[in-house]
């Protein structure tokens, strides 16, 4: 960790009826009275790694050297070239955001050379997460060509996605790179379009920040910032990341959205609606769960009944009623 620890810093509180910036770049008026009743009352924890913020930070057109500095993170940390310009092709508008609908909040980047970029956090792994991410990438390779195309026209896309949750244990590398490559000589690459950076940020926190010098100056800047923005202190943050300017500004970005009565009541709504939807998942796979344990567990009944065991011992094995154990045929 570098850089000395400076003297507190109190955070910034906007005057009577000051216009407070919010995350994406625009401004609202907001009375004090209001504000100062929010910021002390709502203990509600916004983390650096909230869809909603990330989407609204990295599509903010001035916080173009922000996104930058994390492109060019990953790609310095894989032997290639920094990023010189990153001009965001799916601008996200917080303000038409609908906090009760499925929504994408992936960022679509496009560099100086026309090579693309899909970023996006992951805060849990789901059945169809690798094949989701994979669907992902290979729509936005095809999205380039229009009818008439030639093929010559495609250009690199590249998926960066910062996991909350551990990937890969058999991995010791913290920044995994996956391509396209023979597996007879690895050193065989059969195309460089194809790249997925999996930034694992589950790992790290598990591991108790190990592996940490893994990564460049920029990289290890955005995992401390992502680790400790809404724990640490604000002098102690800025004394972290001051020899990171982008990631000191995202942190500067982060503090104004969650002071922010309405950029918090927006992130509020947006973890309501993704608890609600996990909720619901998980009530739907225990309903499936428990229709197939019936199910197999009357297939059994019907086996043992034409084995001949009476029906009273079926219903005790199987734990199913008498009155539908009789019934079945």
């Amino acid at each position: 960790m570098r850089g000395k620890i400076t003297g507190a810093r109190l955070p910034h509180l906007p005057t009577k009826g000051a216009r407070t910036p919010a995350a994406a770049g625009y401004c609202f008026t907001i009375p004090f009275c209001y504000y100062k009743a929010v910021v002390s009352t709502d203990n509600t924890i916004i983390k650096p790694t909230a869809d909603l913020f990330i989407a609204a930070l990295w599509s903010a057109p001035k916080n173009e050297p922000i996104l930058r500095s994390l492109l060019s993170g990953v790609m310095i940390d894989t032997g290639l070239p920094p990023v010189i310009k990153a001009t965001v092709l799916n601008p996200f508008n917080i303000q038409d955001y609908p906090a009760d609908k499925q929504i994408r909040l992936d960022v679509r980047v496009e560099d100086e050379m026309g090579q693309q970029y899909i970023v996006e956090v992951q805060r849990e792994t789901h059945s169809g997460f690798f094949n989701r991410m994979l669907a992902y990438w290979s729509e936005t390779y095809a999205a380039q060509l229009e009818r008439g195309d030639g093929y010559t026209k495609l250009r690199p896309v590249r998926s960066i996605i910062i996991t909350e949750f551990p990937v890969f244990p058999t991995l010791e590398r913290l920044h995994a790179v996956f391509e396209l490559r023979s597996r007879e000589n690895p050193d065989v690459l059969f195309s460089p379009h194809c790249q997925i950076h999996v930034l694992r940020l589950g790992d790290l926190l598990r591991n108790e920040f190990s592996g940490l010098e893994q990564f460049g100056l920029d990289l290890q800047r955005w995992m401390q910032f992502w680790i400790f923005g809404d724990k640490l202190e604000e002098n102690k943050m800025s004394a972290m990341l001051q020899d990171c300017p982008p990631v000191q500004s995202a942190y500067e970005e982060y503090k104004r959205f969650v002071a922010d009565p309405v950029m918090r009541e927006k992130a509020k709504a947006r973890e309501r609606f993704l608890i609600d939807q996990q909720l619901n998942i998980n009530e739907a796979r225990e309903e499936g769960e428990a229709r197939g344990r019936t199910e197999e567990k009357i297939a059994t009944a019907r086996n043992m009944k034409k084995k001949g065991y009476s029906i009273t011992d079926i219903a005790e094995l199987t734990g199913l009623p008498l009155s539908e154990v009789e019934q079945l045929s």
